[in-house]
């Protein structure tokens, strides 16, 4: 009789055990922020086949599913994989492959570092040395420099320094002759800056252009390296899906092909560069569209930057008389870009930093979208707006696309270069946000840090890394925790028309997460920096773990 009633209890048992739906993965002890409609906490989540299928308590979940594997949170925090926005994937890892220069404090510390990268890399004569990451802002002495310098220490190697913004350059002489550039080459949308009547090596945008064409194209092991550099850093950084924001059709290819052996798992959103090789290539084949590439929109440049006062304002810089900055094309340029990409149902993503060149493309945009949409049609950084413009984002349902670090860098300038009254309204990310009710946010890196939780920190709390200014800078447009967090998730993820597949916890998606040791609901602006990645999973797979 014993025996039976234990026969019977141990079938009950295996019985039990077999009903349990079988799964990859489980993560338990968690706090999940899921990031959906009614941001909804959760402490388990359940994942089949690179999939959400369950979020629930610890105990729900144990008693539901059979899992090959159950990751103990242990109390830490999990949230949606970060997206960001807008950054530059592709040349961030081409650029890892050459001499950094961000943090330089003077012009001869440039030359410094570029001197000792140098002596590592032996180039032979006629190779290119480049560099990037300067900016003029962050010296002393904060005005460009001149190249008699770069002369002396590299006469037989052409020279490429870029600002970190990418929007001015400095050369040497050999690169100027290259390039073909003199003392009297004109161009829209660029400066060659002279003086003495010889060119200085100074460079603002489309002329750099001049220069940059004349490098020798990446190889198909740089391109591999940088891509696979690319992901390893940011995959650390709790990001699982970039914006690639302005690349070609033949790194699309290279990107595919990395994909495709598996290497690259990186989910990328791919804007293509407004040239027309890109737009007979595309529009030839369509729209790309697999689970780790989404190409079908293009990046177009409206205007310059406000650090090289090229960005192009409606009144004179007020730290540069008579100087309004410039548009990189003519209007009836980017009309027609508008005019094609509205005909063959693209998204049209436009870099606009000054209040002259956001007015520029959002009465472009209007003439064709005319009402509210969903096209998405974005600009990219929306840096300067006027207070007669900011409605126009609503009326024609235009997505605001922001880097809030920008803000934070560009504080101790900004209002030198706009004047008390024009610069409330730059950086005006809630002002924006309230304009359709979301707001995606990115880093634009390698410009800014490559980091997401300093876009966390600046969107919410508007300081530096020191913690100036003490009260934040214009906190009227801080964003809130929430909204920052929809904004690096599910928003970034709306703007690239994804929100069905990624950006929140959600049964169905993308298991895509990342697991922090700080609550980023209730941390202090000090904690929220000294944040940790614990692990950044994608598609269920653990793609980075901090290691003890």
């Amino acid at each position: 009789m014993i025996r039976s009633f234990l026969l019977f209890v141990i079938a009950a048992l295996l019985a039990s055990c077999n009903s349990k739906i079988k799964i990859d993965s489980l993560f338990v002890n968690g706090t999940v922020y899921t990031v959906d409609s009614s941001f909804s906490k959760a402490e388990a989540v359940a994942v089949k086949d690179g999939k959400i299928v369950a979020t629930g308590t610890t105990a729900e979940l144990q008693q539901q599913y059979d899992a090959k594997e159950t990751v103990d949170l242990q109390g830490k925090f999990m949230y949606p994989g970060f997206i960001d926005a807008h950054a530059h994937f592709y040349r961030y890892g081409l650029g890892l492959q050459t001499a950094d220069l961000t943090g330089t404090v003077s012009w001869e510390d440039i030359l410094h570092r570029l001197s000792e990268f140098n002596k590592g890399l032996a180039p032979a004569k006629g190779d290119w040395i480049i560099g990037r990451g300067w900016d003029q802002n962050d010296w002393t002495v904060k005005e460009f420099p001149t190249n008699e310098q770069l002369n002396r220490l590299f006469p037989d190697n052409p020279v490429l320094l870029t600002r970190v913004d990418g929007h001015a350059a400095v050369v040497n002489d050999l690169a100027l002759q290259l390039a073909g550039i003199t003392a009297e080459t004109k161009l829209t949308g660029g400066d060659v800056f002279v003086a003495n009547r010889k060119p200085t090596g100074v460079l603002i945008d489309n002329a750099i252009d001049l220069v940059s064409t004349k490098i020798p194209p990446a190889t198909a092991m740089q391109i591999k390296a940088a891509l696979m550099d690319a992901q390893r850093n940011c995959f650390a950084a709790g990001l699982t899906t970039i914006v690639d924001c302005g690349i070609d059709y033949d790194d699309v290819l290279q990107i595919e092909k990395a994909q495709a052996s598996g290497d690259l798992k990186m989910r990328l959103y791919v804007m293509l560069s407004d040239a027309k090789k890109n737009y007979d290539a595309i529009f030839k084949r369509g729209k790309i569209k697999t689970d780790r590439l989404n190409v079908r929109s293009f990046k177009v440049y409206g205007d310059g930057a406000l650090g090289s006062r090229g960005a192009c304002l409606l009144e004179p810089y007020s730290d540069k008389a008579k100087h309004y900055g410039f548009l990189l094309s003519s209007p009836e340029h980017f009309d027609s870009v508008a005019a094609v990409l509205y005909k063959n149902q693209f998204q049209m993503c436009t870099h606009a930093i000054g209040d002259s060149g956001n007015r520029t493309i959002l009465n472009i945009y209007g003439k064709y979208l005319q009402t509210t949409n969903d096209l998405r049609w974005r600009i990219e950084h929306a840096q300067v707006v006027n207070e007669n413009d900011f409605a126009l984002f609503g009326k024609y349902s235009i997505v605001p696309s922001v880097q809030p670090t920008h803000a934070t860098s560009d504080m101790y300038w900004a209002e030198q270069r706009l004047g008390p009254k024009r610069v409330k309204g730059a950086y005006a990310f809630n002002d924006l946000l309230k304009q359709n009710g979301w707001i995606p946010l990115g880093t634009d890196f390698p410009v800014e840090d490559i980091d997401p939780l300093k876009t966390f920190y600046a969107a919410v709390f508007r300081k530096d890394t020191k913690g100036w200014p003490a009260q934040g800078y214009q906190t009227e447009n801080a964003l809130t925790r929430e909204a920052t967090l929809r904004g690096m998730t599910i928003w970034a993820a709306r703007s690239n028309f994804e929100e069905n597949e990624k950006g929140s916890i959600e049964n169905g998606k993308f298991a895509d997460f990342v697991v922090l040791d700080t609550d980023l609901m209730t941390a202090s602006f000090e904690a929220i920096l000294k944040t940790t990645v614990l692990k950044t999973i994608s598609n269920g797979e653990t793609v980075f773990s901090k290691k003890n």
